[in-house]
């Protein structure tokens, strides 16, 4: 009475064969690698790109658990500028929250803003003060 036969087709997926290209590729890691450059206040000596580090070894969560990175995420520091490498799925906008999350713990917040210069970089940089000062001037 208004019932409609369904074919068991339509909503199935296909089943990927072992030895194939897709199942070659459902196999493969993709490796991220993320970094955050904070080469503007390094060198200005108001803050400390080991203690950025740090924090950021404390804070990132993996599977729930902070302090949990194990292999699956390293982070390394040249100079002044952070590599973040991970091997399970971490998001770009997640390492901007703990930026700025660590700007504001150490009082830089209104100084320093988090700014995304490449598909897979961050930038600390000030803000343009100086622009607003000059059309102060003028008025």
């Amino acid at each position: 009475l208004g019932r409609v036969a369904r074919s068991s087709t339509l909503g199935a997926m296909p089943a990927i064969k072992k030895g194939t290209k897709a199942a070659a590729q459902a196999k493969v890691k993709k490796t991220l690698k993320y970094s955050i450059d904070c080469s503007q206040p390094v060198d200005d000596a108001i803050m400390d790109a080991a203690s950025f580090e740090k924090f950021l070894q404390d804070r990132i969560k993996v599977q729930g658990k902070t302090g949990n990175l194990g292999d699956n995420v390293r982070i390394e520091r040249e100079k002044s500028k952070l590599l973040i490498t991970s091997e399970i799925p971490l998001s770009k906008r997640y390492l901007k929250y703990l930026s700025k999350k660590y700007l504001k713990k150490q009082q830089l917040r209104d100084w320093l803003h988090v700014v995304a210069n490449a598909k897979t970089s961050y930038e600390l940089r000030y803000y343009n003060i100086h622009d607003t000062e000059q059309d102060e001037d003028e008025d």
